[in-house]
């Protein structure tokens, strides 16, 4: 009987949930999810879970060698650059198989009025001097950059409270996981009498709502353009990560047949 393909995901992406719940129960596989420990109640996984960092590309590397894993999926965020370069050096230094799962991002839009700017730091130095009512879709992690532009009016979505130091004077955090839906979205926006939107270039259809409010109302957005982000062998979905893993489940089983 050929063993079970040994696969990695690396994790924290609706694709990387969809992936896992398409190789749970599947006897082919046996995979563990791997997910950084950024939020501390993340969904459950269906399947075997570990949380927290492997300690750069040598710890990753280690992993992968110890828990003999046969193929490594990076299914983490557009904006994961560093975990992605990990993961491309690890699978090269061990000869394992990499495959990325790449969210293709979103595209300008008629009625779109985007400002595509490189980082957080920019983002905050582009909202002017003059003070405005600002929403922040970035994560928790990304709010203290606007401390540089305390003069401006904050309202940021979160999944988790974010570390109060160094945070802008005057912001407001409202608590929600995706998806939304486009009406409320609209709602929020003009309820709270938004006059721009600060965004990543996340991608998906999770929160691509808040870019159809600001369009139907004709908000600007301050768009944080995506990192170049290493890949291995691109896959666009949890259907083509699975053909992926099944060519080198063949290949594998090709080989213990022949005995090599």
């Amino acid at each position: 009987m050929v063993k079970a393909l040994r696969v990695l995901i690396l994790g924290g992406t609706t694709e990387a949930s969809a992936l896992a719940r398409r190789l749970a129960g599947d006897a082919r596989f046996e995979a563990i999810f791997s997910l950084a420990g950024r939020t501390s109640a993340p969904k459950s996984q269906p399947i075997a879970t570990r949380t927290g960092g492997f300690g750069g590309v040598d710890g990753l590397t280690r992993f992968v060698g110890e828990h003999t894993i046969d193929a490594v999926i990076d299914a983490t965020h557009p904006y994961a650059d560093q975990m992605s370069s990990n993961a491309v050096l690890a699978c090269a230094c061990t000869g394992t198989p990499l495959a990325s799962l790449v969210r293709p991002p979103w595209d300008l839009q008629a009625g779109d009025r985007w400002q595509i700017v490189p980082s957080t730091t920019a983002a905050a130095f582009a909202l002017g001097p003059t003070p405005c009512r600002v929403f922040l879709s970035l994560g928790r992690q990304e709010l203290h950059a606007f401390a540089a532009a305390p003069q401006h009016h904050y309202l940021a979505r979160v999944i988790e409270t974010p570390d109060p130091r160094g945070l802008p004077p005057d912001l407001r955090l409202l608590r929600a996981r995706g998806p939304f839906d486009r009406a409320a979205e609209e709602r929020l926006l003009t309820g709270e009498k938004i006059e721009v939107l600060v965004s990543k270039n996340a991608g998906g259809m999770a929160t691509y709502a808040k870019m159809e409010a600001a369009r139907a109302l004709g908000l600007p957005a301050i768009m944080i353009d995506r990192p170049h982000k290493p890949a291995g062998h691109v896959v666009g979905d949890a259907g083509e990560a699975i053909a992926w893993l099944e060519q080198h489940l063949h290949a594998a089983t090709s080989r213990s047949l022949r005995g090599v």
